[in-house]
């Protein structure tokens, strides 16, 4: 039995060569990128803002529709971020900077932006890759309580669609 065959021998260095590796492989944002990344996220946060505010309109009325309109618009930015910016750090300063910004707004609005639980069941929806929208709208309308309804479902779908096309509109006019 030789079990030298598996053995590798390392270099001189082998501390410094992995670490030269990991700084190569990490490349760091410049000023400009992170400040256009903060703008995205606020662009699309007063967007979010404005579609989401409560007016007299007979569909904002109900105050389920309207947190489920949030959850699934604040989801459909982080995925756009995600998406749209190519850079995963620069997606989470964006995300962050939509946070901070509506926080600052409105602390309650911010706690209905991040419900953890819904964004679950839309996560489930987006990774299935298959028919996306569809599952988002089918996702949307079972968290209103109108699991199959067809009319709730093409809403989600819609809304969907919509502010996701928001944010790759904003995120091609800076990258």
């Amino acid at each position: 039995m030789r079990f030298d065959e598996d053995i590798k021998i390392a270099g001189d260095k082998p501390s410094k060569t992995i670490k030269k590796q990991e700084t190569e492989a990490i490349k760091p944002q410049s000023d400009e990128d992170i400040q256009k990344a903060k703008k995205i996220g606020i662009e699309i946060a007063e967007k979010y803002m404005e579609d989401t505010a409560i007016s007299d309109d007979e569909n904002f009325k109900n105050a389920e529709l309207l947190i489920q309109r949030r959850l699934l618009l604040s989801f459909t930015a982080t995925i756009g971020f995600e998406t749209y910016i190519k850079d995963d750090s620069l997606a989470g300063i964006a995300q962050k900077s939509f946070l901070d910004y509506i926080a600052a707004k409105s602390g309650a609005l911010r706690d209905t932006a991040s419900d953890t639980g819904a964004f679950s069941f839309y996560y489930l929806a987006f990774r299935r890759k298959d028919d996306t929208e569809r599952r988002i709208g089918q996702t949307f309308a079972m968290l209103c309580s109108h699991d199959g309804d067809p009319i709730f479902q093409e809403l989600g779908e819609a809304l969907y669609c919509w502010f996701l096309s928001v944010v790759k509109d904003t995120v091609s006019k800076y990258f």
